[in-house]
């Protein structure tokens, strides 16, 4: 499935999608605060703040610098890592870690985080070039700073 974005004025939206955005700013803010008592505080459940926090995103200027996180799962097989890197940086991301575990079944999991200020495509584009790469499973994006 290919991914699409919309950029939305906040005044249109339902509240559900901006509470889900104030609990993560939440969560980024005060590092004692659980998942729950921040659905609480905002009156949401958990089940709506796991259901969108991977979906809902604030705009952010494109002047100011973003770090994304992914999360990948690769069969494993020689050349997929290789792919995917040549993949990202074709996009024009400044990949700044890597982590790969060991395989388990078959499959690896790979953390990769990458700079997007200077993306010469757009970051839908780079995780839907990624996904239609063979041997690649599943990628998702773990956080965005």
């Amino acid at each position: 499935m290919e991914l699409k974005y919309y950029i939305v004025e906040g005044s249109v939206l339902p509240e559900v999608f901006k509470k889900v955005v104030d609990v993560k700013k939440l969560l980024e803010t005060d590092m004692h605060i659980s998942i729950n008592d921040a659905c609480n505080k905002l009156n949401i459940s958990r089940s709506t703040y796991y259901k969108y926090k991977n979906s809902v995103y604030e705009f952010y200027e494109n002047t100011r610098t973003r770090i994304v996180t992914f999360s990948l799962s690769l069969k494993n097989e020689p050349g997929i890592l290789s792919r995917i890197l040549d993949c990202t940086a074709d996009s024009g991301a400044n990949i700044l870690t890597i982590n790969q575990n060991i395989p388990v079944n078959g499959i690896a999991i790979v953390a990769i985080s990458i700079e997007t200020i200077k993306m010469k495509k757009n970051l839908a584009d780079l995780v839907n070039n990624l996904k239609s790469l063979d041997g690649v499973k599943k990628v998702e994006i773990l956080s965005r700073t």
